[in-house]
């Protein structure tokens, strides 16, 4: 499994219930705040609802 960096890139004012609990399920809290994780896909599944708010890195 590759491991990836996922960093909080954008707000979540004006953001869906389902991005907002994303979000919180991927354990980020504010702007700029990171988090690495394994790849697998339910990951990749929460990555695509919220891709437009996240930037992501291999490590």
């Amino acid at each position: 499994m590759s491991k990836v960096k996922i960093t909080l890139k954008r707000s979540l004012i004006g953001q869906g219930h389902k991005s907002r609990e994303t979000i919180k399920s991927l354990g980020l809290k504010k702007i700029n705040s990171s988090v690495e994780r394994d790849m697998d896909d339910s990951l990749q599944g929460m990555l695509r609802v919220v891709n437009h708010l996240v930037s992501i890195e291999e490590v």
